[in-house]
């Protein structure tokens, strides 16, 4: 043999020692290649995950996360609050602010009037949820969902808001959510990807980076898969105009033996990654345009999501086409939904937005339920912070605006073992602070878990938890520190498990 072609048993280049230890990730990858009759265990790890994960019987087999970026607001959507109409126009107190440090879009201010809601509330379902007139047909889940009243996070800005919620640090570089869940439990599909991605087009906010749904760290097998709308949902995947079938099938057998020359040569696990996603490729070619074609539903669920629905990319089309992929096998789904970012013009702005997104959040509710899956299916609603109760800018009787918010604001879930038809948590009478039972203000810290209250880690330690997951067990060593999606932190919430 040449020298290149040879290893010598006594003589191991450190890249070659790294990558060899390495190779488990590799083998994870190929195990895309292989049929899932010849993996023992669990319908769950049918493909690829780790050898002890889920680490005792998951309560969801997927999640669909419904990510409304930008941050809506609580006080016009979930959280209601009379005194804020009451008061509407006085300053916000300064034993409620308590010092807290505001952004530089409201800092200068020479007021900061208290802002109250111009939409209705009104109790709905047999918990007597509250929730706003713009939500008629969530509002017709109410006994489905959870709403969390009391989330908080650090992050006051978007991009590291955002990032925190999807990959557990401010700072990008992390894995997402969704390459966490496949790294752990692998796949349940041979032709589909295991996290796939959509959002919702010319969407113009806050901008959306690829690396929301990144691998990080790990193995680029894991990072999601973004689906587009219209006649080509995957870049480059369809075969140009004279191959055909036999012969692309030719050339990836081709390419696989030059790269597996390529491993033999460098040891390498990124090259059998990139084995496996060829050939997964070569399997979408052919589910992918199966899964994105809506045009067999029945007109009864065009209804249930709405007129959007008829329509590539919207977001009530991609809640029908994410129903879709999780009946496939797809593990988890993430949507993002942009336009939340109301600084100004609140109440026209959210009107859109909530026009765009309610009924098919609603109608994703039942048609899950309908067919079975909602019992096993996670699905979660919320964005990155929440809104003020004072005004950003001028207050006027039917216009005004609200800044960033990070210290409480609202999401909801249902499905996939959360219990439904509750509200947990709250906030003072002012929207400002988590408040106690008694309505006094309280101080939560990540650290440590205080009833009531939900930080992020705390959401993430939860979801993780649903899909069967101990989120200190899910972690990986790199650059000689074990990392994990919760980082330190993140506590069970279990007032909100069924």
């Amino acid at each position: 043999m040449t020298p290149s072609r040879f290893i010598d048993p006594f003589f191991v280049t450190r890249r070659q020692f790294f990558a060899r230890s390495a190779r488990g990730l590799g083998a994870m990858a190929l195990a895309s290649l292989l049929p899932r009759t010849i993996f023992a265990g669990t319908e769950q790890k049918a493909l690829g995950g780790l050898p002890s994960f889920p680490n005792f019987p998951a309560k969801a087999k997927r999640v669909i996360y419904l990510f409304q970026s930008g941050a809506p607001s609580q006080m016009e959507l979930f959280d209601y609050k009379p005194l804020l109409n009451k008061l509407n126009g006085e300053q916000l107190p300064d034993h409620v602010r308590g010092g807290q440090r505001l952004t530089g879009m409201t800092s200068q201010q020479a007021s900061i009037p208290l802002a109250g809601s111009i939409f209705q509330f009104k109790q709905h379902g047999q918990s007597g949820a509250w929730l706003s007139e713009l939500l008629p047909h969530t509002a017709t889940v109410a006994d489905e969902i959870c709403v969390i009243r009391s989330m908080f996070t650090e992050a006051i800005n978007h991009d590291p808001a955002i990032t925190f919620f999807q990959t557990g640090s401010q700072i990008a570089g992390r894995p997402s959510l969704g390459s966490w869940v496949h790294y752990g439990l692998g796949s349940t599909n041979e032709k589909l990807p295991a996290f796939v991605v959509l959002v919702t087009p010319n969407k113009a906010d806050q901008p959306l980076y690829s690396r929301l749904w990144g691998s990080g760290f790990l193995d680029t097998g894991y990072q999601g898969i973004q689906l587009r709308a219209g006649k080509e949902p995957m870049l480059y995947m369809a075969n140009p105009d004279g191959p055909c079938g036999s012969g692309r099938r030719a050339l990836l057998d081709k390419l696989k033996a030059l790269n597996k020359l390529q491993f033999d040569k460098e040891l390498d696990p990124e090259i059998e990654s990139r084995i496996a996603q060829y050939e997964m490729a070569y399997r979408m070619q052919t589910s992918v345009p199966e899964v994105t074609d809506l045009s067999k539903e029945p007109d009864s669920t065009f209804e249930l999501y709405g007129p959007d629905s008829r329509k590539p990319g919207t977001f009530a089309a991609n809640c029908l086409l994410a129903r879709r992929l999780a009946e496939r096998g797809v593990r988890f789904i993430q949507l993002y939904h942009q336009g939340w970012d109301q600084h100004g013009n609140l109440p026209a702005g959210i009107r859109t937005q909530t026009r765009e997104t309610d009924r098919a959040s609603g109608g994703l509710i039942k048609d899950l339920k309908q067919r079975g899956m909602l019992e096993d299916t996670l699905v979660i609603w919320g964005g990155e912070f929440g809104r003020t109760c004072y005004s950003q800018g001028k207050l006027t009787k039917d216009d005004y605006g609200r800044d960033h918010h990070p210290r409480c604001f609202s999401i909801w879930l249902a499905g996939g073992g959360i219990k439904p038809g509750m509200t947990y948590g709250r906030t003072d009478d002012y929207g400002y602070n988590i408040a106690d039972a008694d309505g006094n203000a309280l101080n939560p810290d990540k650290s440590t878990f205080t009833p009531g209250a939900v930080h992020v880690h705390d959401l993430q330690a939860t979801i993780l938890h649903l899909l069967g997951i101990d989120h200190e067990r899910l972690n990986y060593l790199y650059q000689g520190r074990r990392f994990r999606l919760t980082d330190v932190d993140g506590h069970i919430v279990k007032d909100i498990l069924a």
